[in-house]
């Protein structure tokens, strides 16, 4: 029994060492990151889209929409962040209204696709990111790029996050043509 008992204490104790070591290689205790040499997602901010060509974004996450009987909220934001256009679909739901809209803000502000922050928070744990302004981790918001240059963003919302992001999808591949 005490030979049981001192070898469980010996192989706490190792693992008790290990950790210690773990630590010490790492400062803070958090495992060493990758520092990219470039910014991630460093679209530079362009003239904001226009009227026209926002609805014609909208008319194209529609039409995607209606293709498969979803109904949708979808809101074009301009570079600045600023609503230019915003269509509720007959019978979409009224919660998703002002979401459509965050989507967007969100994918002009961070200049990526919402996708990319809910994979952020889901796949890598990056808790942080909940704590930022303007910030939703919900698919759905695509940024509108044209010329290399962020003109605005799509938000969809009134289905599910693959759903959401496939009509804005639509939508935003009337500007962004490679």
């Amino acid at each position: 029994m005490k030979v049981r008992i001192l070898t469980m204490l010996a192989f706490g104790m190792a693992l008790i060492a290990s950790g210690a070591q773990a630590q010490q290689a790492a400062p803070g205790g958090k495992p060493a990151e990758a520092v990219p040499a470039k910014l991630p997602f460093d679209i530079p901010y362009g003239a904001p889209i226009s009227l026209e060509r926002a609805r014609h974004v909208i008319a194209a996450a529609e039409a995607e929409a209606r293709k498969r009987k979803w109904a949708m909220n979808c809101a074009v934001l301009d570079s600045g962040a600023n609503l230019v256009s915003f269509d509720r679909m007959d019978g979409a739901q009224l919660g998703s209204i002002a979401i459509a809209e965050h989507k967007a803000r969100a994918a002009v502000k961070f200049r990526r696709p919402t996708a990319a922050i809910e994979d952020g928070l889901q796949k890598h744990g990056a808790y942080y990111l909940m704590t930022l302004d303007d910030m939703i981790a919900s698919r759905g918001g695509v940024p509108l790029v044209e010329g290399g240059k962020l003109i605005g963003a799509i938000g969809c919302s009134g289905g599910i996050g693959p759903q959401d992001e496939l009509v804005a999808t639509a939508g935003a591949d009337v500007v962004n043509k490679k």
